[in-house]
């Protein structure tokens, strides 16, 4: 019998990054601050009313071709290699795996991000992923020219059920909208990491379809993410120390030891029920 799967869903910036990822490499390339590169982004955004999203992707094109920086696929991973985690997160995905597996469940690892793929490819922890949903650009000639795909903060909820449906060709509409008869990963088996109010949308539907949520923050600001869970907006809220022996690592192994009490008594009374 197939083993059961686990889901953990992730956001990126300031969940498993200490900061925005633009914030390393790219925006210090530009000869800007981080406050200045985001400050023009928000003026552009409420000038033009163009959706932020869409505005960071257009003004990270417009400013390198202002400061004669010529973006590639590859000159954006590039700028992945210089983020910096939070501790324990470079070993974390071998150790959640490895503790799943010990008690006959499988972990499959997700990111759901509204940062810049591409700079993500160059990370240190690109490989761990089953799949990785950010916001990517279309290329002629190796140059972005538009938005390939952009996510902003509502519609990362569409990837809780694409993963749940295993359907994670984001061009397919009809699979993840068409009624299922069975899911790939039970909701209730789903957990999305995130670290505040941008999650919220996709902690909700977590939390509300019988999957966790959870709510991480950097040390000594717990107050970034006390009212999400005050106002039952998620499940839990953590410090973001991914090491071993960590508040947030014995918090999984506890949800992984709930998963697998939860789907042995599911199959007994499967038995039960077709005796």
């Amino acid at each position: 019998m197939a083993k059961p799967i686990i889901a953990i869903m992730y956001d990126f910036d300031k969940t498993l990054s200490t900061t925005d990822m633009q914030n390393y490499s790219f925006i210090p390339n530009l000869g800007m601050t981080p406050d200045e590169f985001w400050g023009e982004t928000g003026k552009f955004s409420e000038k033009e009313g163009v959706e932020r999203i869409l505005s960071y992707m257009y003004m990270m094109i417009k400013i390198a071709k202002e400061k004669g920086i010529t973006l590639t696929k590859q000159y954006l991973r590039e700028c992945g290699k210089n983020i910096k985690f939070f501790p324990g997160v470079t070993t974390w995905f071998k150790r959640i795996n490895e503790y799943a597996e010990e008690r006959g469940i499988k972990v499959e690892h997700y990111l759901v991000s509204s940062g810049t793929r591409e700079i993500v490819e160059g990370s240190q922890i690109f490989n761990e992923f089953k799949e990785i949903y950010g916001c990517e650009f279309y290329y002629e000639d190796d140059v972005p020219v538009w938005p390939k795909l952009a996510i902003n903060y509502t519609q990362k909820t569409q990837f809780f059920f694409r993963i749940a449906k295993g359907v994670y060709d984001v061009r397919d509409d009809n699979g993840v909208n068409k009624k299922s008869h069975g899911l790939r990963i039970p909701y209730r088996n789903i957990i999305y990491i995130g670290d505040g109010m941008t999650d919220i949308a996709c902690m909700t539907v977590v939390k509300q379809n019988g999957g966790r949520s959870i709510a991480v923050y950097p040390e000594k600001e717990v107050d970034k993410v006390r009212n999400i869970y005050t106002e039952g907006r998620c499940n839990y809220i953590c410090r973001a120390d991914y090491s071993s022996g960590s508040d947030l690592e014995k918090l999984l192994h506890l949800i992984i030891d709930m998963v697998e009490t939860t789907e042995e008594i599911i199959k007994k009374e499967e038995i039960l029920a077709n005796k």
